[in-house]
Formats: C-alpha cells, structure tokens, sequence
C-alpha cells in the first residue's frame, strides 16, 4: 500500500506540475507574496541609482553570501555569491568536523563612497567584512579584529561610522574605516517585549536614528527603535506582529528601503517550512515618524507593486541546467568547501562528472555534494520535482552516487556498488529502506518534494519515461542543526576506496 501511495504521489505530480509558475510578479500590476518561494532568509537590501540589492544567509553553503538584484522590487535575480569558499578553518573542508548552524549568519549590506560592503559573523570564526566596487564582484574578505553579532553598519552623515550589534542587549560601537573598534561597545537598549531582540539595521531619517530589529522566533515580530542620537536613549514601537496563520505568520527581521519615485518598503521573511525561510514584501506607511508595516497591522498577500518609475519584465530563477557551461551557475552551492579538483564540466563535455574525494561514512561529510534551494508553488499543493540524468558506468566498490534530499533527517535515492554488482537504494535518515538491482549504466534519478505536506518521495526510471516509486517518504524538517532550508542535493561519495566517478547529463526541476 505504501508503495502504491508513494506512485500515486508520483504519477499526480506528473500530470499537473508544468502549469505552475514561482514568480511573485502577477503581470497585472500586482505581486503576490512569498516574493521569492525559497530559502533566502536574514535579508538586507539597499539601493544604488535604480538597482536594488539583497544580500541572503547561505552559511555553510559556498559559493555562498548570495547577492541578488532587481529593478523593481518583485522580480529579482542572481547578482554574485560573494564568497567562493571559505578558508578559515579545516571545519568548512569537512575535515573531520563540520560547520551546520554555522557559517556566515544575518549580514549587513551597505554602499559607500563607490563602495559595497558586506559585514558578518561566523559563531567560530568571528567578524569578517565583504568589499568591492562593483556587487557582481569579485568581492575581497578580511577578517575583522572583533566579530559583531546581527550587525548593522551604518556610516554617518559626519564621518562616523558605527555598527549596531547584539542579541537582546543591543549596542552601538564606533569603528574605523577598517572596521576596528574605537573604544566599547555601549549598550542602548535591553528588549523589554520578550527575549530575543536582534537583526539590527540603522538608518537615519527625519532627524532619527533608527535601529529596525526584531524579536525573532516562529512568530516574529518587527520593531524600531528610534532616537536623535545614536547613543540613545531609545523608544522602541511594535511595527507588525502578524499571528494570522498562513504565508506572513510571524514576518519579521529585513530591511528598509525607499524606491526613487519616493515610496517605501520593507522586505522581511517568514519561516515557511522545511523549504526554509521565504522573503516578503510589505509596504511601510509612515505614522507619527514611525514606519508601520502592512495594512491595518496585517502583513498583504496580493498588493500593487512598487512604482519605481519603470515596467520591468517578469523573471524567474533558474533551477533546471543541462551543464553545458565550464562554469558553475549561481544557483547552486557545494555543501560546505569544495575540493576542485575532484569535480569538473570539461572532462567530459556537457556533463558534470563527480569524482569521489575522500572515503567517508555517509552523505552528511562527503565532499563535493552540489545543492540547490528548492521553489515552493504558489499554489501549495503542487509539489517540487528535481530529476537527473546520470551514467554510472565508472563508480567503485563502495562507491554511493544520485540524488538527496538533504537537511536533517535527509533521504536519497543513489546507485550504490557492492561486489561489482549495482543496486538501486533509498536510505531515509541513514538507514537503507528499499534496495533493487541495477543493471543499467544511465538511469534517471527523482525527487519530489511538497513544502506544504513536508514530505518528499524518490522515484527511478531507466527511461525517463515509467518512473518506479522506491522506498518511502522522508518526513522533512527545517531543523535548527542545520538552519538552512531543505535542498535539492548530487552528490558522489566514497565509503571503501577512491578513483570512481559519475557523470551527471543535466538537472531538471519542475
């Protein structure tokens, strides 16, 4: 019966995926919140001329740092992932200890004298800062004297410059133009609503400082405080806290802006299941100087966009690749540090081949595993697909190869060698729960995953037409181990001996 359910799954998904779109632009002048169906949390946006910038937390994800731009506020694109890889600590090369949870957290995005910055923490690592002239890079980091938990930079009118920083107890501390301390921290204010505040960004405007921060959690709220010195004192103001069940529950923690037309916006997330953390945007009503977000203290849904003076086209993400560039696309990310010299597109063109790197125990330590945010429909009961493509011909003994799902349970599909002989198997959290032979060198691996039942199901195909359910469902959570979204994962890993490979023809998600 299990079996026959997870067909069912399969086969529905089929017949109705390919009428769906992701995009919150509705093409009539209106835009329908998530504004981007996907794991995009923590973020910051500012605007240069008539281009707007997001910056997002990837943590151990790299490339990573993700920078996305658009010109109108709805349809946003890839822009840069600032940060290559990270090369401070043997943890972010899965070298015999990992960096989940961790890894770069909630940043700061500022422009500056033909500048962009970018400031933010690792809870190892400490402060680190972003720079370059232009936010497709390339992007130069240096790590900083003293690390600055949530932080908000802000340069100042008079030269100064100062980052806002904290969790429930927030301070102030003035740095220099490297970004090093000048004197203390000075604390300005304690949250009084409830543990938890943080996410500061500064801004000043109609004489005040302001420090936009929220009381975080599952259902988050957004305040400000507000003062006409940067040392305070400050009065703090609820600006939403939207307890409806549904797409804006608990919206907080984001970033201020004003389009060149005048108007102003806010762009906060909402924790939206094991897809992760989905941006939204709200417009902001300035009340008594203070900027209300919402209508009527309720987060919209469906709202007119921005006038930013202009009509752009409607844009979605790319997801689907056919690997027929010698680079990577932006829209992926390796888990953790990759080792380049163990995958590669042109030792066999227009395919990704996957060389095993080290032997390791199981998917959560193997290098070199490629992943990808999924996007959630609109229309929430349509689920997500990914499928690949993939030749097997030259995996090893013990050699574990396909296609996961992957954050914390995680569950795959793969090819894995034993004594020559190739089987098919779904392991679920770890444990291998269905296992048929494989005598084909190309098969097609699936997964299909729904953001609104947390449930992802695997499927096989020899091909690419009559896919096989295999196994059962993985339950997916948004665990905070890993504190990222739950994605789309290719991975090749070694559990005897190294030298196999596999290659993967293209990836396509529906």
């Amino acid at each position: 019966m299990k079996k026959y359910l997870l067909l069912l799954f399969i086969t529905n998904f089929t017949l109705h995926v390919c009428a769906q779109n992701v995009h919150a632009d509705n093409g009539d002048g209106t835009y329908t919140n998530p504004l981007i169906s996907a794991d995009f949390p923590d973020p910051d946006v500012i605007r240069v001329g008539d281009t707007y910038y997001m910056v997002t937390t990837t943590m151990f994800i790299f490339p990573g740092v993700t920078v996305l731009k658009s010109h109108d506020l709805v349809n946003w694109a890839y822009c840069s992932n600032a940060v290559p890889r990270f090369d401070f600590s043997k943890c972010y090369n899965l070298d015999s200890c990992n960096r989940y949870g961790h890894g770069q957290w909630a940043t700061s995005m500022k422009y500056h004298n033909g500048k962009f910055y970018l400031l933010f923490i690792t809870l190892d690592e400490g402060g680190f800062i972003c720079t370059a002239e232009k936010a497709e890079g390339p992007w130069k980091i240096t790590r900083l004297p003293k690390g600055f938990y949530d932080a908000g930079l802000f340069f100042d009118d008079n030269g100064k410059i100062y980052v806002a920083q904290g969790y429930n107890n927030i301070s102030i501390t003035e740095v220099d133009a490297n970004l090093a301390p000048i004197g203390s921290d000075s604390l300005v204010y304690k949250g009084d609503i409830r543990k938890g505040l943080e996410g500061t960004h500064v801004y000043k405007l109609n004489g005040y400082y302001y420090l936009y921060c929220t009381y975080g959690g599952l259902d988050g709220m957004q305040v400000a405080l507000r003062s006409k010195n940067i040392y305070g004192p400050y009065e703090q103001k609820l600006l939403i806290y939207d307890t409806t069940k549904g797409i804006n529950y608990g919206i907080h923690q984001g970033a201020l802006i004003q389009t060149q037309t005048g108007e102003w916006w806010t762009i906060l997330f909402v924790d939206s299941g094991p897809f992760g953390r989905f941006p939204s945007l709200q417009p902001i009503t300035w009340v008594n100087d203070w900027p209300m977000i919402g209508v009527n203290s309720k987060a919209v849904v469906i709202y007119k966009k921005p006038n930013v003076g202009k009509v752009y086209p409607v844009k979605d993400f790319p997801t689907t690749d056919e690997f027929n560039s010698t680079t990577l696309g932006m829209q992926w990310g390796w888990n953790h540090n990759p080792d380049s010299t163990k995958w590669s597109f042109t030792q066999r063109k227009g395919w990704l081949r996957l060389n095993t790197a080290k032997t390791v125990s199981d998917l959560t330590m193997a290098p070199n595993t490629l992943t990808q945010r999924p996007f959630a429909k609109h229309d929430q009961n349509i689920p997500t697909s990914g499928t690949i493509k993939m030749d097997v011909t030259h995996i090893k003994d013990g050699d574990v190869t396909g296609l996961a799902m992957f954050q914390d349970p995680y569950a795959f599909i793969a090819v894995k060698q034993t004594n020559n002989a190739r089987y098919l198997v779904m392991v679920n959290n770890g444990g291998t729960i269905d296992s048929v032979a494989c005598n084909n060198t190309t098969v097609y691996l699936r997964c299909i995953a729904s953001n609104k039942t947390s449930k992802a199901a695997f499927a096989y195909s020899f091909d690419n037409k009559n896919f096989h359910a295999l196994g059962n469902e993985l339950a997916m959570r948004f665990n905070l181990k890993i504190f990222t979204g739950n994605k789309f994962a290719l991975f090749n890993y070694a559990t005897k001996q190294t030298g196999g490979y596999a290659d993967i023809d293209w990836f396509r998600a529906e």
